[in-house]
């Protein structure tokens, strides 16, 4: 079973999913990011693909992929480092986070093959077409049991979200609104109407709620509408905070989500 449905199967509520960018703050980070995020109970991992003309990412992580292309970061070197995650110990679910030019250079069925081989489980492509997707890019992503996740947002419409449930398995990444990255203080009456719609339409696949968390009342109201919550650009900041150190950024996030 893929680490992923494995995870949902295992755990229904409450399941934290945390976002950095590869390469930053320093080049040779990333696995021991990842080592950090899971020995402090971190249930899942994305990372992050630099590039240079996100859509959907607001300042601080449009900051971290700027200088994690400085630093060097590419999607070939991240793959090598990588290489050996499994074999020292990492069990959680990776899923890899980047947008579609840079998954095209490298060739999507040897994409999905580097994958699998190093132990990646799924990937977010915020500017892959949902027809697309279907048409192209799912028979080779199931070939070798790479979860493709979309999202959705407030303005996705029933019959659309219907589609991506059918057609995909893994988790749907709910946007918390129609706007980039950031942290928010709180989630106002709208969005939490929102959530409530698309628990209230009792979707085949669990749903993890994205942008803006960054807080104990954030992660909260996620957790009460969805599987979990999905933290990003309050972990980045953390982690440029804290040049890097893996282990006290996730230490002054999970206290932030504690207590706030």
């Amino acid at each position: 079973m893929n680490r992923i449905n494995e995870l949902f199967s295992k755990k229904q509520k409450d399941i934290l999913s945390i976002y950095f960018c590869a390469g930053y703050p320093t080049l040779d980070g990333t696995v021991n990011t990842i080592k950090a995020l899971e020995q402090k109970g971190v249930n899942m991992i994305e990372i992050g693909i630099p590039f240079s003309d996100p859509m959907a990412d607001g300042p601080v992580i449009q900051h971290a992929a700027t200088k994690a292309l400085k630093n060097g970061m590419t999607l070939n070197l991240l793959f090598n480092q990588l290489k050996g995650i499994r074999r020292e110990g990492v069990q959680i679910p990776l899923i890899l986070m980047g947008y579609l030019n840079s998954i095209m250079q490298f060739g999507f069925e040897n994409f999905c093959h580097t994958c699998r081989e190093t132990g990646v489980d799924g990937v977010i492509i915020p500017d892959l077409p949902f027809k697309d997707y279907m048409e192209e890019y799912r028979p080779i992503a199931d070939k070798y049991d790479i979860k493709v996740i979309m999202l959705i947002t407030p303005e996705t419409s029933e019959e659309r979200i219907r589609l991506i449930d059918e057609h995909t398995d893994g988790f749907i990444y709910m946007v918390s609104s129609a706007a980039i990255t950031g942290a928010q203080k709180d989630f106002n009456a709208q969005k939490q109407a929102y959530f409530q719609r698309i628990a209230d339409m009792n979707l085949r696949n669990p749903r993890m709620i994205g942008f803006g968390i960054s807080n104990k009342q954030t992660f909260e109201a996620a957790s009460a509408h969805a599987a979990g919550a999905i933290i990003g650009s309050k972990f980045v900041t953390l982690l440029g905070d804290e040049n890097g150190n893996a282990e006290t950024a996730t230490d002054k996030l999970l206290e932030a989500l504690a207590n706030n």
